[in-house]
């Protein structure tokens, strides 16, 4: 399984992946040359690395041999397949690129290179980098731990699916979206327009009450899914509805009670008072 995460050098967005068999970041090489080049203009770094690989070939360099070809998301939003390497590769071709750049990406490499390995044997670092990162973004105390507590009731159930044969992706997004539409009343990609979001998590653009809500429809649908022992997609889809469906009348109650919709196009962007869009039952 490999989980794809963006990683930024003094602004500029840099893809990579992680492969969990290999226990490695795989970085866009593409994204290493453009940062090293100063060079924002994508035609033109993927030229420089067509001759900079040509070059490397002639001479016999190891380094271009052991890039492999994974899919990464472009900026059209859609995957291609694209030149990526691991840290001790990347090292070693950016030898031959004569840039002021090269040192502090040297440094920067190694470090984010490093960072999931730490992650991996001791998984409080990860928790408190994305308390971190949360914080840096002006989250609220109060939505950070609403977050991270919606996160560990999704790991959960994603662990209970993977044990009972639902598989990774594109099933575990059809349940999701069932869970979502049932409980919301709009399908996760129809809640992401409203929010105004493309690419963004949705989940890191929602309200304090939205989170509350996930995190309580999918605790039902995994809690259902375990005393009804579903396996495999088809028979998952039930807890998933009753699940989504205790949550949404949780939501109607509060509704009902304040007079106030749960489901809200702020987003972490664009505050709600800007927002002029109403949202239709």
């Amino acid at each position: 399984m490999k989980n794809t995460k963006l990683a930024l050098f003094e602004g500029k967005r840099i893809r990579r992946l992680w492969d969990e068999k290999q226990e490695k970041w795989y970085f866009s090489v593409i994204d290493i040359i453009s940062v090293l080049t100063e060079q924002d203009n994508f035609k033109k770094a993927q030229s420089y690395w067509t001759t900079l690989k040509s070059r490397l070939k002639q001479q016999g360099n190891e380094s271009v041999t052991k890039c492999d070809k994974l899919k990464l998301q472009s900026a059209d939003g859609k995957f291609y397949k694209t030149d990526v390497a691991d840290v001790e590769t990347l090292l070693r071709l950016i030898q031959s690129i004569p840039s002021p750049k090269a040192e502090p990406i040297k440094l920067w490499l190694a470090k984010v290179g490093y960072e999931r390995i730490q992650e991996t044997t001791d998984p409080e670092k990860s928790i408190n980098r994305g308390r971190m990162n949360w914080q840096r973004l002006g989250r609220s105390t109060k939505w950070i731990q609403q977050r991270m507590m919606g996160q560990e009731i999704r790991n959960k159930l994603t662990d209970y699916w993977k044990d009972n044969q639902v598989k990774e992706k594109d099933e575990y997004a059809i349940l999701t979206n069932i869970i979502h539409q049932e409980w919301s009343d709009l399908s996760v990609r129809e809640h992401k327009k409203f929010k105004g979001l493309k690419t963004q998590n949705l989940r890191d653009h929602m309200t304090d009450a939205e989170l509350v809500f996930t995190a309580l429809a999918e605790l039902s649908t995994r809690q259902i899914a375990e005393t009804m022992k579903s396996k495999g997609l088809e028979e998952n889809k039930v807890p998933a509805r009753k699940g989504g469906h205790i949550a949404k009348n949780a939501r109607i109650e509060l509704e009902q009670k304040t007079e106030k919709k749960v489901i809200s196009s702020e987003n972490f962007k664009i505050p709600e008072k800007y927002n002029k869009k109403k949202l239709k039952y």
